[in-house]
């Protein structure tokens, strides 16, 4: 069986942090009293994506161990992120008017706060991922949150000024 990492994620965020550490412990064997979401999250999907794909060979741990072995290892993350060169060329800002699916990059993630959840869209060449689901269109996105008929520029809000991208 191949692992939807999307649908996993989406899964996952919907749960709570006591059943997040109750599924840390089925994935891992391990017990954690983290109350971290991201890094329970994280640490889930990355045991499941080993224990989907076989993990490390052998060889490449000695070679891990070899390489690490005397080194001065960083236990905290750095202070700020800044997006990379690539991401930033790929980013598009759109200040005013209506902007049309064509001319969102791939990449780009659209989020909206709908009924206090919020909704996160990346843009990808194929169409519009949303929760492990391809969509051809940001309406079919809407009509699949929503239940009802959307256009999806009006319901990301792109149509308005100062819209997301």
């Amino acid at each position: 069986m191949e692992l939807n990492v999307a649908k996993e994620v989406a899964r996952l965020q919907k749960m709570t942090c006591g059943e997040l550490r109750d599924e840390f412990a089925r994935q891992t064997g391990e017990t954690t009293n983290s109350k971290n979401r991201k890094w329970l999250i994280r640490r889930i999907i990355w045991r499941m994506q080993a224990n989907a794909e076989g993990g490390l060979s052998e060889s490449a741990i000695r070679k891990i161990r070899e390489l690490a072995g005397g080194a001065d290892l960083r236990v905290t993350t750095p202070a700020s992120r800044q997006l990379s060169a690539e991401a930033a060329k790929r980013s598009k800002t759109v200040a005013t008017g209506s902007i049309s699916n064509a001319t969102l990059l791939p990449g780009t993630l659209l989020t909206r706060i709908y009924k206090g959840e919020q909704i996160r869209v990346r843009v990808t060449r194929q169409g519009f991922e949303y929760e492990g689901e391809l969509f051809r269109s940001l309406s079919a996105v809407a009509k699949h949150i929503t239940g009802s008929h959307w256009s999806g520029t009006k319901f990301f809000k792109l149509d308005k000024q100062g819209g997301q991208s």
